[in-house]
């Protein structure tokens, strides 16, 4: 699935579904259907230039954030408020980003392509 959602353009990307649907169909055809039914709010990030794109579709930073706040909630078995739930996640978040050292990559190239997408919202 990998070459899919990292083909250049959309175009190229539906090919290599039938490719995938074609070699993996028969034991994976909800997968397929899936992807077929949902195509076009699967493909929007194909609106967006290559580097932009490797963010959209990279979940290891969301999903380690996700462990990390699990971490500071999952010993608690219940919040006597919404407000110590949100200091929790709050604490959680103050401490994961404590190890945000490292830059993210091609950061300059990035920026410029905001910048021209998103010229009336990025503000530098």
């Amino acid at each position: 699935m990998k070459l899919i959602y990292t083909a250049p353009t959309k175009q190229m990307a539906e090919q290599e579904l039938q490719v995938f649907e074609e070699k993996w169909g028969s034991k994976y055809p909800y997968a397929v259907k899936s992807w077929k039914v949902n195509w076009d709010e699967l493909t929007v990030f194909f609106d967006f230039p290559l580097e932009i794109r490797k963010i959209i579709y990279t979940t290891n930073l969301i999903e380690n954030l996700n462990g990390k706040i699990r971490k500071y909630t999952k010993n608690k078995m219940s919040f006597p408020t919404d407000d110590a739930v949100k200091k929790s996640v709050y604490l959680a978040l103050m401490e994961a980003t404590k190890k945000w050292t490292m830059p993210v990559r091609h950061w300059p190239i990035l920026l410029n392509q905001f910048m021209a997408i998103f010229e009336e919202r990025v503000k530098v």
